[in-house]
């Protein structure tokens, strides 16, 4: 039976502990992207770098971040949630004002490095925790979980809109001033988390079992790691292909920050209803899969308008802009989906490996799939979106081994849900 959801009770109905999480990621977001969009322009024009050392910084940034987050999740199971973000955020903070006044390669390098493994250990506790209270809150209300999760994923969506604002009105004064001001919103961070971030004590048997081996070992939770890794290697496309598409276009690349800000407007305005019908309609799996199809979608938009569409006229963004909406919906029904899915995949005491591996390999699968995507964009532009439609769709695909296509009402998965994390079931009971 479905569980009728009231408009706006989701996020007022939220515990507070849940609040505080999604509030977390709307912070961490504006004082992230506070500087991060500045971070080249500092390299090249402040301290002088050239564009292959520029790139590589970033690179390492990216690594010293997502390569890493399997270890913030490790860290988080062993030790619990609470130790490890108030590391990530003592370190965000050094990170920051260490940049701020770095004025040397080295000093430089070693300040984003900083920055980017502080976020390997904040984001992994705080991802893995809302994903194990939104299980606990839809247990105890109903409120279906890829709806709570969807709202943590709008409050990350909104501060990474409102972080690059807040970031060009800072550099009025200087880039150190948004670095200081990025550290100074991790102060806040920091300050909440210690008053109001609950102790928890590790979970019976964490250190006998071998968690890399129960999650890794794990086919389901495979077959989620590789169908999110082509989602994200279709969205690393709005960095890399659109580009491309927007200037054979209209021979520039102006519009390419508007276009990245309308993704952000449509997540910041559309996930709360968009998880809200999905979350009460349709399986967890269902959603996954039919966001990559909404991808995939996309980019066959492209390849089948572009050979009709003039270019250097009014209407020769229409094609890009239909892959913006569509590759955006893809992500706004997959994503909460995907998060969701983790606690029923894997034990609850390897629930921060789980999380954190999911982003490490899908990283991974980025930083290979980016290379061989790349490798396209010198084809014809059907021949260039048709050839990256077929990465989604390979995902779709694999998605379908995430749960198993019969599911035993009885059974229950790791944190007493049914398998596959449906979010229109009713609670399942407590077991003594």
């Amino acid at each position: 039976m479905d569980v009728p959801i009231r408009r706006r009770s989701v996020i007022r109905d939220l515990p507070p502990y849940l609040r505080l999480l999604t509030l977390t990621q709307l912070a961490f977001n504006i004082g992230f992207f506070a500087v991060l969009p500045y971070l080249a322009t500092h390299l090249a024009d402040t301290i002088g770098l050239a564009g292959w050392a520029v790139g590589l910084v970033l690179g390492l940034r990216t690594f010293s971040q997502q390569g890493l987050f399997v270890v913030g999740g490790a860290l988080t199971d062993r030790f619990g949630p609470r130790p490890v973000v108030l590391a990530g955020c003592l370190l965000r903070i050094a990170g920051f004002v260490w940049l701020a006044f770095a004025g040397s390669t080295v000093t430089v390098v070693a300040a984003v490095v900083l920055v980017g493994f502080a976020a390997a250990l904040f984001s992994p506790a705080v991802e893995s925790e809302a994903a194990r209270e939104a299980v606990h809150h839809e247990r105890a209300t109903g409120v279906p979980r890829a709806q709570v999760l969807g709202v943590f994923s709008a409050a990350g969506q909104a501060g990474a809109f409102l972080g690059p604002l807040l970031g060009t009105a800072l550099l009025y004064a200087g880039f150190r001033a948004a670095c200081l001001a990025g550290a100074l919103v991790f102060v806040g961070v920091f300050a909440g988390h210690a008053r109001l971030m609950p102790r928890r004590e590790r979970a019976p048997g964490t250190r006998r079992v071998k968690g890399g081996r129960a999650v890794f070992a794990n086919p389901r939770f495979l077959a989620l790691c590789l169908a999110y890794s082509g989602y994200l290697i279709a969205y690393n496309q709005l960095y890399l292909a659109l580009p491309v598409e927007i200037t054979r276009a209209t021979g520039s690349q102006d519009a390419v920050g508007l276009l990245f800000a309308l993704s952000s407007l449509l997540v910041v305005g559309a996930q709360l209803p968009v998880t809200r019908w999905s979350a009460a309609r349709i399986a967890p799996r269902a959603a996954l899969t039919g966001g990559l199809l909404l991808v995939a979608a996309g980019f066959g938009t492209v390849a089948a308008t572009v050979p009709y569409v003039p270019r250097h006229t009014p209407h020769a963004l229409l094609p890009a802009c239909a892959l913006v909406v569509l590759l955006t919906l893809g992500q706004m029904l997959l994503v909460p989906a995907a998060r969701g899915l983790v606690p029923d995949l894997v034990d609850e005491r390897h629930l921060g490996l789980a999380t954190g591996a999911l982003s490490s390999v899908s990283g991974l699968a980025v930083l290979g799939g980016s290379a061989a995507t790349g490798a396209l964009l010198t084809l014809p532009a059907p021949a260039l979106w048709s050839g990256l439609a077929v990465v989604p769709l390979v995902a779709a695909g694999l998605a379908r081994f995430v749960t198993p296509v019969r599911t035993e009402r009885r059974n229950t998965g790791p944190l007493g849900c049914v398998p596959g994390g449906s979010g229109t079931r009713q609670p399942s009971p407590e077991k003594e």
